[in-house]
C-alpha cells in the first residue's frame, strides 16, 4: 500500500483583494481582514480560475509588493495552470499563513507582527480599508498522518496565525502540546484549548535558539504516537529539529519544522541596497573548501554534540590529526562556522545553519559534486564535453543508475514539480489514455499530481525502472534508472526530469527507445532559471557541469526530439521556469 502523501496541491493564482477591516490583536499583532471578487471563481484575460482555498492550518500565501511602490511591474505572469515569476528587480515577496478564512463572506485575515522594519510589516502598518493587495497561493496544504494520539505545536510569535487556526479548527482530534516564544507578556493570545491540551509561553528575545530549545526539552513526554509541528525563526529551529529527531526519536514523516523568518533578513536587505550599484569581488573558493571538509570529516557535527570541545579532542573525535584540524580553524572562524579557540570550540551561525541538510547539502551533496567538476570547465569547454564527465571519467547519468543513493538525491531535488503539474494533468493529451509509462526522478511527483487532479485511478501505471514500482511511486524506494523495455508498448510516456542528468547524445538514446513503446511523449524539464532564486545566474551553469548542455529551452529539445524521430506537438508553460514539450512520432 502506498504511503500516505504530506500535502495536497492547489491550483496557483494571482489574486488581487483589498482591505476590509483592520485590528490590533496585540500590541505586536495586527490583523487585516482581505476581500474581494477574486476569491471566488472568476476570469481574468480570457483564463477562468477556481475559487480561492486554503484549507490547511499551516496554509501560506505569497504576498508581493515593491520596494519601489510599483506593485503591477512586480506581478509574475500568469499562465493557464500556474505562475511565471518573471524578472523584476523592484519585487519582494513574504509568506503569511490566513488566520481565517471565511468562504460564504469571501474573505480571509493576515495577521502582521507590526515590530519591525520589513515590507510586509510596513504595508500592514499602513494599511486602510480599500487599500489592494496581490498575492499568489496557496501551492499546498499539509495532510497531518492517520492515527495521530498528539501533536506538538511550538513556534514563536509568527506562528501563532497557524497555531490558534489549529486549535480552532481542529485538523485532528488529539490532545494538542503548544509551546510559544513570545518577546514579552502583551504577546500572548487567547487559544482555543480543550481538556488534555497544555500551553507554554516563554519570554524570549526573537530568535533566541537557546530559550527555544530549552522550552522543548522541557515539553511532556506523551504516551502513543505523536507529531511536531514548528515554526519560528530558522537557526532557532536546527537544535530544535536535531533533539527531536535524535532525542525525541520521531521519525522524518512526523515532524514538519519550517522556517518563517532570518533574523539577518533585515541588515542583509539594507547592505544589499548600500551596494546595489557595486559589483561584488569574485570570492575565493577556498573558504568553500575548507567548509566542505569540515562537513565530510565530520568536524561540524562533532562541534554540535560536544560544545566547548577543545581541539585534541575533536581531532581525536574525527580522527584527523590536530596539526590537520587546526589547519581548517582559521577559515572556519573567520567565517562563522566555529567560534573560540583551541581551548574550546562551540559552533557559530553559520556553523548552526550546517546542521541543517539542506543547507550542508552546497557543501557535500549533489550540488557539490557539480560544483566541484567546474574545476574541469574550460576543458570542457574546449571538448565540448561534460565537466562531470572530465572529472569523474562517467557521466552524470551513469553515476547515477549505478548507485540508488545518488538517485534517490534526484527524487528528492524532483518533489517541488508536484505543484507545477496541474496545467499537465488538465491537457487534452491524457483523454483515452489507459496505460501511462513514466521514466526519470520526477515520476512519483508526476503521480502525486495525477492523483490530486482525479486521473490516477483511469490510468496503469508503469515505471521505467527495475525496483518495485509501488515502491518507486511512493517515493520511498528510489531506484536507478535500467528501464525495462520489454514491457510491451504504452500510449503515453511522461519522462519528467529525465534529461536533467544526461547528455545530449543519452538524451538521444533515451527518445529513441520510447518511439518504440509509444505515440507521445511528454518532456518536463527546466528551460530557464526560476525567476525567484536568489541563484537564477547560475543554473544554466549546474545544467552544464552536469550534462555538458545549458538548460534546455524548447528548441534545444526539439533539435534532440528530431535525431530520434519525434516532432514537438506543442509545449505547456508550468510555471517556475519548467515546461511540458509533448512529442509526437514524426
Amino acid at each position: 500500500m502506498a504511503a500516505q502523501r504530506a500535502f495536497t496541491t492547489h491550483p496557483l493564482v494571482l489574486r488581487r483583494v483589498t482591505v476590509r477591516r483592520v485590528h490590533e490583536v496585540t500590541p505586536r499583532m495586527r490583523r487585516v481582514v482581505l476581500g474581494g471578487d477574486q476569491l471566488a471563481p472568476f476570469t481574468r484575460d480570457g483564463i477562468e480560475h477556481p475559487a480561492f482555498a486554503a484549507p490547511g492550518f499551516d496554509d501560506h500565501v505569497k504576498v508581493i509588493l515593491a520596494a519601489d511602490g510599483d506593485v503591477h511591474a512586480a506581478l509574475p505572469a500568469q499562465l493557464p495552470h500556474g505562475i511565471e515569476w518573471t524578472p523584476a528587480e523592484h519585487r519582494l515577496t513574504r509568506d503569511y499563513t490566513p488566520r481565517r478564512v471565511d468562504v460564504g463572506a469571501g474573505e480571509f485575515d493576515l495577521d502582521f507582527v507590526v515590530h519591525g522594519d520589513g515590507p510586509a510589516a510596513a504595508w500592514a502598518a499602513s494599511a486602510r480599508e480599500g487599500d489592494e493587495l496581490w498575492f499568489v497561493g496557496p501551492k499546498s496544504s499539509l495532510r497531518l498522518p492517520d492515527g495521530l494520539d498528539w501533536i506538538f505545536l511550538i513556534g514563536d510569535e509568527t506562528a501563532l496565525p497557524a497555531i490558534g487556526r489549529f486549535l480552532d479548527e481542529r485538523p485532528l482530534d488529539a490532545p494538542a502540546h503548544v509551546l510559544v516564544t513570545v518577546p514579552d507578556d502583551s504577546a500572548r493570545q487567547d487559544l482555543a484549548l480543550r481538556d488534555g491540551d497544555t500551553v507554554t509561553w516563554v519570554v524570549a528575545e526573537p530568535g533566541d535558539a537557546a530559550a527555544l530549545e530549552a522550552a522543548v526539552r522541557a515539553l511532556p513526554a506523551p504516551a502513543g504516537e505523536g507529531y511536531a509541528w514548528a515554526a519560528a525563526e530558522s537557526r532557532a529551529l536546527l537544535p530544535v529539529r536535531r533533539y527531536l529527531q535524535r532525542e525525541r526519536k520521531l521519525p522524518k514523516d512526523r515532524l514538519n519544522i519550517t522556517g518563517y523568518w532570518h533574523r539577518e533578513e533585515t541588515a542583509a536587505a539594507e547592505a544589499e541596497d548600500t551596494r546595489a550599484e557595486e559589483h561584488a569581488p569574485v570570492p575565493s573558493p577556498l573558504p568553500w573548501l575548507v567548509v566542505r571538509a569540515a562537513v565530510q570529516l565530520g568536524v561540524v557535527d562533532a562541534v554540535a554534540e560536544a560544545p566547548g570541545i577543545t581541539l585534541g579532542a575533536l581531532a581525536s573525535r574525527v580522527g584527523v590529526s590536530a596539526t590537520g584540524i587546526g589547519v581548517l580553524l582559521p577559515l572556519l572562524a573567520a567565517h562563522g562556522v566555529v567560534v573560540g579557540d583551541e581551548g574550546g570550540l562551540r559552533l557559530g551561525a553559520a556553523g548552526e545553519e550546517l546542521l541543517d541538510d539542506h543547507e550542508r547539502e552546497e557543501y557535500a551533496g549533489p550540488e557539490g559534486e557539480l560544483l566541484l567538476a567546474l574545476a574541469q570547465l574550460a576543458p570542457a569547454l574546449r571538448d565540448g564535453a561534460s565537466p562531470w564527465r572530465l572529472a569523474s571519467g562517467a557521466t552524470l547519468h551513469d553515476t547515477v543508475t549505478h548507485d540508488a543513493e545518488r538517485y534517490g538525491e534526484l527524487v528528492e531535488e524532483c518533489e517541488q514539480l508536484a505543484f507545477l503539474l496541474g496545467g499537465l494533468t488538465a491537457d487534452p493529451l491524457w483523454e483515452g489514455v489507459e496505460t501511462c509509462l513514466l521514466t526519470g526522478p520526477g515520476s512519483a511527483s508526476v503521480v502525486a499530481a495525477l492523483d490530486d487532479a482525479g486521473r490516477r485511478s483511469r490510468l496503469r501505471l508503469r515505471v521505467a525502472e527495475d525496483d518495485t514500482p509501488a515502491a518507486v511511486l511512493r517515493g520511498s524506494v528510489p531506484a536507478p534508472e535500467r528501464i525495462d523495455w520489454t514491457a510491451g508498448p504504452a500510449d503515453v510516456a511522461v519522462a519528467a526530469k529525465a534529461l536533467a542528468h544526461r547528455t545530449d547524445d543519452e538524451a538521444t538514446l533515451l527518445l529513441t527507445r520510447l518511439a518504440a513503446q509509444v505515440p507521445t511523449v511528454v518532456l518536463i524539464e527546466a528551460s530557464r532559471p526560476d525567476g525567484l532564486s536568489p541563484h537564477a545566474a547560475e543554473a544554466a551553469l549546474h545544467a552544464y557541469a552536469a550534462t555538458g548542455s545549458p538548460l534546455r529551452d524548447s528548441a534545444a529539445l526539439a533539435t534532440l526530439a528530431r535525431r530520434a524521430g519525434w516532432r514537438v506537438d506543442r509545449v505547456i508553460p508550468l510555471g517556475w521556469g519548467t515546461e511540458a514539450t509533448v512529442l509526437r512520432r514524426a
